[in-house]
């Protein structure tokens, strides 16, 4: 399914002078402060999301799952969905995969179809914490930290297949995050576990192409409740070093206790050249992926304005791969996914409109209502004139879900797919 790019120039149209109007006058304000407005919208234009395969259909929780109408039930229509997403917003043009839910007989289709989209291949993830029909191993207690050698080689195996298929793809980066842990006192080992999952790590390191990444996320719960194996940035980062120089920490929003200082975890990272990737969600409690920015938009924002610093200032961190993973349980997921690249582009052009100059010497002078000032002012900023200018000059839509609704796109969606379509892999 592809949008006509006449009807979305026709609704933009519609709304062109009032954006305009709105625009001008941010410009102009933003001009008279010293702000390079159109350095601002080339960044904006520049900063691509990835989008999940699994975020497509609808998500679930341990007591059930409701269903969406019109959801993609292969991989080729999981892009068309990212297409459309991308088509309107021009900001997501990447898909991330997950194997074994989107393996497929013809890679070659597969790579053309995201072509015709103008769609890449973000990071490949592999699944060890269910166990497949095929398998002769369970992972029940675990996967690279499996007391079982032979369940540990199985997970590992995984792990090279899943590089594998990426590399067909035009992937450049490996995703793993492992359910290992424990659910009582005594039941495994932490050194052991911890060595057997390195040991593995490491082999599975080995086997990543000379230009490829490896990104080794964390949690520190669920769905073991007394310790997760890779349960925080620190054991991430240790894990990353025995690599190699090619493993990163991948930093998930949603993957922290209730608190957690994570713009000073990511400028840490950043300064040690380790942070690889970022998954950004929203949370009240725990890893509850909701739309990003729904709950807590000032963390977002100073989140940001470290991940703005570093990019900066640490040239020895490699640009991090950006993705949003989050769960659609009773919104429509393509318009939740078009919420939550709204708020990250906010929250990216905020933190581009601090004045890091006048922040680093009011943080000299130990000036600290000044530098809360100066965050604030950039934070109360409203910025979404310029993210419809950059959508406007990339020829996306000022405003994607009204236009998305207007063109009726889940229904044409239902209509071609049918009201039982359920997203694959869910």
């Amino acid at each position: 399914m592809t949008l006509d790019k006449n009807k979305i120039l026709d609704f933009n149209q519609k709304h062109l002078q009032i954006h305009s109007e709105k625009f001008d006058f941010l410009s102009n304000q933003l001009s008279s402060q010293g702000r390079d407005v159109a350095t601002v919208l080339k960044k904006l234009s520049q900063f691509q999301v990835a989008i999940p395969s699994w975020a497509l259909g609808a998500g679930g929780t341990r007591f059930g799952r409701f269903g969406f109408h019109g959801e993609p039930s292969s991989i080729v229509e999981k892009i068309d969905d990212v297409g459309i997403i991308h088509r309107l917003t021009q900001t997501a043009g990447a898909i991330s995969l997950h194997i074994p839910w989107d393996k497929s007989t013809d890679y070659d289709a597969v790579k053309e179809k995201a072509k015709s989209q103008n769609i890449i291949f973000d990071a490949v993830n592999s699944n060890t914490f269910q166990d497949q029909k095929t398998a002769k191993e369970s992972y029940r207690y675990g996967s690279l930290g499996n007391i079982s050698k032979a369940a540990r080689e199985q997970a590992v195996q995984h792990n090279k297949e899943v590089i594998d298929i990426g590399n067909k793809l035009g992937s450049k980066s490996l995703t793993v995050w492992l359910a290992d842990g424990s659910n009582f006192p005594g039941q495994s080992n932490f050194q052991t576990v911890l060595q057997h999952t390195q040991n593995s790590l490491a082999s599975i390191y080995d086997h990543l192409p000379q230009d490829w990444k490896m990104f080794i996320e964390y949690k520190p719960y669920e769905p073991n409740f007394y310790s997760t194996i890779i349960q925080d940035w620190g054991t991430s980062f240790m894990l990353a070093n025995a690599c190699g120089e090619k493993a990163y920490t991948l930093v998930d929003l949603g993957h922290h206790l209730p608190n957690t200082n994570i713009e000073q975890i990511v400028s840490t990272l950043m300064m040690k050249g380790k942070l690889g990737g970022f998954h950004f969600n929203d949370s009240k409690y725990g890893d509850d992926d909701l739309t990003v920015g729904s709950i807590k938009p000032y963390t977002l924002f100073l989140i940001f304005n470290a991940l703005v610093y570093g990019m900066e200032n640490n040239p020895q961190n490699p640009y991090p791969a950006w993705m949003i993973d989050a769960s659609h349980n009773i919104k429509d997921p393509l318009e939740d996914l078009m919420q939550s690249l709204e708020a990250i582009q906010e929250a990216y052009a905020k933190a581009l409109l601090v004045d890091q100059k006048k922040l680093l010497e009011a943080q000299q002078e130990n000036d600290v209502v000044q530098c809360q000032e100066i965050l604030q002012n950039a934070y109360r900023t409203d910025v979404r004139p310029l993210l419809g200018q950059a959508r406007l000059n990339d020829g996306g839509a000022i405003h994607p879900i009204a236009t998305y609704r207007s063109l009726e796109i889940r229904k044409r969606l239902i209509k071609k797919r049918g009201v039982n379509a359920v997203a694959s892999g869910l």
